[in-house]
């Protein structure tokens, strides 16, 4: 199991830092070294965003869907990228590489519309520029 003794980081961030998601049974561990009932750490597990509790993909993208990205085509952003990957949002792809979500903003409208792989921003964009990035991005793994 993944645990340290750091006192800075949960138990959860750990373990999903070194699972890239939290497996049913690695919730039980928690629960059973914290002495937390195991409903209650399902509950917060699911309560917050940051926690996943399926395989995710390598790379995260995220396509803004703030109001300045909306009028400028957040949404062909973002059917570009679905049919670039043949998933929706809020799925991962097969082979583990990409998950694809959107956001509420990526505070950079004057790039509208944005979308961001892992820590890298890419404003001003296309559908074809999005396939083109998704692609480079296929092809450099």
């Amino acid at each position: 199991m993944c645990f340290s003794r750091s006192r800075s980081a949960s138990v959860t961030y750990q373990v999903q830092e070194c699972f890239g998601y939290l497996p049913p049974p690695a919730l039980k561990e928690i629960s059973q070294r914290t002495n937390i009932r195991l409903s209650r750490v399902y509950g917060v597990v699911t309560f917050y965003a940051q926690f996943y509790t399926e395989p995710r993909g390598r790379h995260t993208i995220r396509v803004c869907r703030g109001t300045a990205c909306h009028v400028k085509g957040a949404g062909r952003v973002l059917d570009a990228a679905c049919r670039e990957l043949g998933i929706t949002e809020g799925e991962t792809t097969p082979d583990l590489m990409f998950c694809l979500e959107t956001v509420a903003c990526l505070g950079t409208c004057f790039l509208a519309p944005v979308m961001m792989i892992d820590n890298q921003y890419f404003g001003r964009l296309t559908p074809q520029r999005v396939q083109s990035i998704l692609r480079d991005y296929q092809t450099k793994q």
